[in-house]
């Protein structure tokens, strides 16, 4: 993923026209670096392209020092973590897919770590900005941290149209995960309690599924958040907001005039997230029968029965 990141800013800014919206172009990762305040933006316009390059290039970097650790972590070390004395550090991420207390000691470190990414934006909107549609220029954001403002939100979130309201929200939501983190980090099974984290029920299996569903509902979102919102996703760098159709399969469509065969990226990235979250929702179902005990196999083998029978009369 990293590496693919980094490839495509290069081959995107190697055919960049600052001439033409940027939203028009057939681009995916400039606009979102532009939309973070990279570039020297300016009425959607990216004026500096070396910290764009920058960027490209350390993920490059990075993503062959995280191919070197797979392959380091695969050929060096313990496939079993088990295997690894007591009280060591790897031993303490050795586990059993039946064992909610190492599961959720697992959880809570994944849900910290959101919470530290979330704190890394608002602070990077803070001190740094991020670019605003409304001025045409990058700013910093003063994150907005009114309860009721981010409780109303939970309804109509697609449509929020302040910057200050969406950092206010990853900052209440930096805390609600750190929490959390902490909290699943912290307890261990007690009383009925053990029934509620999963004692009995989690397996390969179902944990993979509750994944998928996860991801699959982020997904659709980010799908429809990018196709409407211009607050978040503005008209400058990503192409006018969408229209969504329906025929074999529901699908975005551009308002916008075109030339053939040409979409903006807000179509494009909608599109992706979409069917990206339907395949990953199938996924889900898949590995939840699976966890609930269904064989699949079975299923082949009825038909298989179903032509090798013969009817006869009655």
């Amino acid at each position: 993923m990293m590496f693919w990141a980094g490839a495509f800013t290069l081959f995107e800014l190697a055919r960049y026209d600052s001439s033409l919206p940027m939203g028009n172009q057939n681009l995916i990762c400039l606009p979102h670096l532009a939309g973070l305040g990279i570039g020297g933006v300016s009425n959607g316009v990216i004026t500096e392209p070396y910290g764009c390059t920058v960027i490209a290039v350390l993920h490059l970097i990075f993503s062959g020092v995280l191919g070197a650790g797979g392959l380091l972590h695969s050929m060096r070390y313990e496939g079993d973590l088990g295997n690894y004395p007591d009280g060591s550090r790897a031993k303490k991420f050795d586990f059993e897919w039946d064992d909610p207390d190492r599961l959720t000691f697992i959880l809570g470190h994944h849900l910290i770590f959101l919470g530290l990414g979330n704190i890394q934006f608002v602070e990077w909107a803070r001190i740094h900005g991020i670019y605003d549609s409304a001025q045409g220029v990058t700013r910093t954001i003063q994150y907005n941290l009114d309860l009721g403002m981010i409780w109303n939100h939970q309804a109509d979130f697609l449509t929020i149209n302040s910057l200050e309201d969406v950092m206010g929200g990853h900052a209440f939501l930096a805390f609600f995960l750190i929490i959390g983190g902490a909290f699943h980090i912290a307890t261990k099974q007690y009383g009925t309690y053990t029934e509620f984290k999963g004692k009995g029920l989690l397996s390969a299996e179902s944990v993979l599924s509750y994944s998928l569903a996860g991801v699959a509902y982020c997904a659709f979102v980010a799908a429809f958040w990018c196709a409407s919102n211009t607050t978040i996703y503005p008209t400058d760098l990503y192409g006018e907001v969408l229209s969504l159709k329906f025929e074999f399969a529901p699908y975005f469509v551009d308002t916008a005039d075109l030339p053939a065969d040409a979409h903006t990226a807000r179509a494009w990235l909608s599109n992706v997230h979409f069917y990206l979250g339907f395949f990953f929702l199938q996924g889900h179902l898949w590995h939840a029968l699976r966890g609930m005990g269904f064989d699949f196999k079975r299923v082949g083998k009825a038909f298989d029965n179903m032509e090798d029978a013969k009817i006869t009369a009655g």
